[in-house]
């Protein structure tokens, strides 16, 4: 297969996908489903982090880390202060030797 022909076949399933996306904007939808959809970013955002963080070799400190970012976040509703404060739990479980 040719480049330019995986290139338009890309575009041909990520341009509908984008544009149905974009117009659902307008459409009002059931209570049931505004309720599921407010889970979504938890949930990929899980997805994403949670792999990393047991399967590396320094997973005690990735965990520490986590928890205390994830408890903070939770309690302040501040996505910047979790992550700062995070990073600093990690830094400090790093220089402790954990």
């Amino acid at each position: 297969m040719s480049v330019l022909l995986v290139i338009l076949l890309m575009w041909a399933v990520t341009y509908p996908v984008r544009l149905l996306g974009l117009n659902l904007g307008r459409l009002q939808l059931p209570p049931f489903w505004l309720a599921f959809l407010k889970y979504v970013p938890v949930s990929v955002f899980a997805a994403l982090v949670v792999p990393d963080i047991v399967t590396s070799p320094e997973w005690p400190r990735r965990m520490i880390a986590a928890v205390v970012g994830g408890l903070l976040m939770w309690r302040t509703r501040q996505l910047a202060l979790g992550i700062l404060v995070g990073f600093a739990a990690y830094w400090l479980a790093r220089v402790a030797g954990l």
